[in-house]
């Protein structure tokens, strides 16, 4: 079945790209668990980029009323509050949660370690060079603690790629994406070492509205991956939530 674009007429007048976004990495696991080998598994993270904002007064209410109390208790004398410095800078600025929609695939036989991501890209990770930079900077953080990456990115509003935005924060680049990068395309990463030389490997594929996903290798370690079928676990999602 064909790849559908959530993000326009038709089917975002039908429905919301944020309940497809939270239901794939649950296929994703899904299908994970029938391929992992023994000692591996797989959750599901999902997160939205929307943070809860603090009651500032509520504390300073909270500290102010334990002062008082402790002042007012057998008449000692009460510690003194110190002052900081004045800031050396203050600006308005906005640093909001990064939307999160992955899977995380664990070896249990090294205490849960971290081996593989699969990172499915929102609108919010590409609408802004700051957003773009934070996820950058995740995925190459991933990939300096040996962990294999897995972008998949079919958000069809933003013409921006993050694998490129990757390659830029390393200081690489790949031929395959000139002259215009796809806006639509999957990746899987990992960083291995031959012959003393540590190499970052890519295995980068556009995406087309209107055809199949591809497979992608998840590398759980350095001899050895397993298939990630997006098209499997993808209309696996689109069955679930009925989408046309």
């Amino acid at each position: 079945m064909p790849l559908r674009d959530h993000f326009r007429p038709p089917l975002d007048n039908l429905r919301h790209w944020e309940g497809f976004h939270a239901t794939w990495p649950v296929m994703m696991v899904a299908q994970l668990r029938r391929t992992l080998p023994q000692g591996y598994f797989a959750e599901p993270r999902v997160h939205s980029g929307s943070s809860a904002e603090i009651d500032v007064a509520a504390f300073e209410n909270e500290g102010q009323g334990g002062l008082a109390a402790e002042r007012g208790n057998g008449g000692g004398t009460a510690t003194a509050v110190w002052a900081p410095p004045r800031p050396t800078l203050t600006v308005v600025t906005d640093l909001p949660a990064q939307d999160v929609y992955e899977v995380l695939v664990y070896d249990e036989r090294r205490h849960c370690r971290l081996v593989a991501a699969v990172e499915i890209v929102s609108p919010a990770n590409k609408d802004r060079p700051e957003h773009r930079r934070a996820f950058a900077a995740k995925c190459a953080g991933l990939l300096r603690e040996r962990v294999s990456v897995a972008l998949v990115d079919i958000v069809t509003t933003r013409a921006q790629n993050l694998y490129g935005e990757l390659l830029d924060l390393i200081g690489q680049a790949d031929a395959t994406l000139s002259p215009e990068p796809p806006a639509v395309y999957t990746n899987a990463c990992r960083l291995t070492k031959s012959r003393g030389d540590w190499l970052l490997e890519a295995w980068a594929q556009p995406l087309t509205i209107g055809q199949p996903l591809p497979t992608l290798p998840l590398w759980l370690a350095d001899t050895l991956a397993v298939p990630l079928d997006l098209e499997q676990s993808y209309e696996q999602s689109c069955s679930i939530l009925n989408l046309p």
